[in-house]
C-alpha cells in the first residue's frame, strides 16, 4: 500500500507547487499590468499643472499639462523637406506647373499658389500670400487658419464673421492651428469646433453626437481639409455636400445654385475653383472603407518612454513609415515607398495630360472668339471646359496626389480629359471650315 501512495503524494505536492508558482507569476504579471495601466492613466489624466480656461488657445499653455504631445506639435514648424509630390517645403506650384496660371487666368490663384507648410504656419502663410494682400477676401477665409476663429465667431456671430473683410479681421487673428481646434479643454475629448462642418454633416443626415472616437479622428481633420465655397452675399463658408461628396454630387450642387468662383480671363467661361478635398477623396478610397482614420496615418501612435501618445507632428506618412504604415503593412520600407511613388507618379502624369487637354480647349475657344463666333454659340464649349477643369482641380488641389483614392483619382481625370477634348472639338467646329 505504501508503494502506491508515495507517487500520488508526490504528484499532489508537485501540483500544489505548480499552482503556487503559476499564482505568483500571474500576480506579478497583474501587478506589472496594473502599474503600466496606472502610469498611462496618470499621463492621460495628469494632475493639472495649469488650469486651461475656456477660450485659451495658446498651445504652449496646453503643453504644460500635455508636454509629450506639445513636443511633437511644435515640430509642425520644422521643414521636413519634399516628399515625392509635396512636403513641408514652401515652393511655388504655379512656377512648377505653369499651365495652372492660364487655367486660373483672372483669379487670385494665378498670382500666387504655394505648397503648404506645417500647421504651425496656417495663419502666417495665409497673411503672407498675395491672394490676401492684393485681393479683397472675406473673413470666411480665416475659419480654418486661426485658432482664434471659434471665439470670434461666438463674439461676432456666424454671418458677421464670414462677411467681414479679411483685412479688417486680420489684426484680431492669433495663432495658426491649435489644440483647442480639436480638443475639449476640460476632458481633452475630440470635439468639432467649426460651424460649417456641423451644418454640412447635419444636412447630410449625420448625427455627430453618435460619432465614435475613430470617426472623430477623421472628423476633426475634415473640419478644414475639404472642398468649400462662400455662399451668397454674406460669403458664408459652405461645404457643397447637399447631394453627396463625390465630384458629381459636388458639381450638381454648384450647378443647382448657380455658383461661380470667377470668369476665366481668356475664355470667358464661368469657372469653379476647388480647394483641398482630402476628406471627400479619402471617403472613396480603400483606407476609408477599412475604417482607417486620418490620424492613423498622419498622427500615428508613437512610444515616448513608457507611454504611447499620438504624434502631433502632423505630416506626410512617408516621413515616418515605421509608425504610419508598417503597423498595418508589414512590408519593407522601400517597398512601401515604391508603392506610394508609383501611385503618385501615375496620378501626376495624368494631371499633366489633363492640363494639355484643357489648354487645347482654351486655345480652341480663344480662336473661335477671334474668328467672330458669337459668345452665345460658345456656351456649350465653356460649360464643358468648366466641367473638365473642375475635375482636374479636384485632383490637383487634393494633397495626396491620388494616394488617398488612386482609382477614383484616375477615373476623375479620365473624365476631365474627355470633357476638355469635347470642349475643344465643340469650339473648333464653330468657326468657318473649322479651326486649324
Amino acid at each position: 500500500m505504501m508503494e502506491t501512495k508515495r507517487p500520488r503524494k508526490n504528484a499532489l505536492l508537485y501540483g500544489a507547487a505548480f499552482l503556487a508558482t503559476a499564482a505568483v507569476i500571474a500576480g506579478v504579471l497583474a501587478l506589472l499590468f496594473n502599474v503600466r495601466t496606472r502610469r498611462e492613466e496618470a499621463y492621460r489624466y495628469p494632475l493639472k499643472v495649469v488650469e486651461i480656461k475656456d477660450g485659451e488657445i495658446d498651445p504652449a499653455v496646453w503643453g504644460k499639462n500635455f508636454p509629450l504631445e506639445y513636443d511633437t506639435f511644435v515640430r509642425t514648424r520644422e521643414n521636413y523637406g519634399r516628399t515625392f509630390h509635396g512636403g513641408s517645403e514652401r515652393f511655388s506650384r504655379i512656377d512648377e506647373i505653369p499651365a495652372a496660371k492660364r487655367l486660373w487666368a483672372g483669379y487670385a490663384f494665378s498670382v500666387e499658389y504655394n505648397e503648404e507648410r506645417g500647421h504651425f504656419f496656417a495663419l502666417t502663410d495665409q497673411k503672407m500670400t498675395r491672394r490676401v494682400r492684393e485681393f479683397d477676401q472675406p473673413g470666411a477665409c480665416a475659419n480654418c487658419h486661426s485658432g482664434k476663429a471659434p471665439a470670434l465667431i461666438r463674439e461676432m456671430g456666424w454671418e458677421a464673421f464670414n462677411k467681414t473683410p479679411y483685412k479688417e479681421l486680420s489684426p484680431k487673428l492669433r495663432h495658426g492651428s491649435v489644440c483647442a481646434d480639436c480638443h475639449d479643454p476640460e476632458t481633452m475629448e475630440l470635439v468639432i469646433t467649426r460651424p460649417a462642418f456641423k451644418k454640412a454633416m447635419a444636412a447630410a443626415g449625420v448625427d455627430l453626437a453618435k460619432a465614435t472616437r475613430q470617426d472623430m479622428r477623421t472628423y476633426v481633420c475634415a473640419q478644414c481639409h475639404v472642398e468649400y465655397y462662400f455662399y451668397g452675399e454674406n460669403k458664408e463658408l459652405t461645404f457643397p455636400w447637399a447631394k453627396g461628396r463625390t465630384i458629381e454630387a459636388i458639381e450638381a450642387c454648384y450647378d443647382e445654385n448657380g455658383h461661380v468662383d470667377w470668369v476665366n480671363a481668356e475664355t470667358g467661361a464661368a469657372m469653379l475653383k476647388v480647394q483641398h478635398p482630402e476628406f471627400e477623396t479619402w471617403g472613396t478610397g480603400l483606407h476609408a472603407k477599412s475604417g482607417v482614420a486620418c490620424a492613423d496615418c498622419h498622427m500615428p501612435y508613437v512610444r515616448a518612454g513608457s507611454v504611447k501618445v499620438s504624434d502631433h507632428w502632423i505630416r506626410s506618412p512617408l516621413t515616418n513609415i515605421a509608425a504610419a504604415c508598417q503597423a498595418c503593412h508589414p512590408r519593407p520600407e522601400e517597398e512601401l515607398k515604391s508603392r506610394v511613388k508609383d501611385i503618385q507618379d501615375k496620378t501626376a502624369g495624368l494631371l499633366r495630360k489633363t492640363e494639355t487637354a484643357l489648354l487645347a480647349a482654351m486655345d480652341a475657344i480663344i480662336k473661335a472668339k477671334a474668328a467672330g463666333v458669337p459668345d452665345e454659340r460658345l456656351s456649350a464649349s465653356r460649360a464643358l471646359i468648366r466641367r473638365g477643369q473642375l475635375r482636374w482641380d479636384f485632383v490637383f488641389s487634393e494633397n495626396g496626389t491620388g494616394f488617398h483614392s488612386p482609382q477614383e483619382a484616375a477615373r476623375v481625370l479620365a473624365e476631365a480629359i474627355d470633357f476638355a477634348r469635347q470642349a475643344e472639338l465643340a469650339a473648333a467646329l464653330l468657326a468657318p471650315a473649322g479651326i486649324r
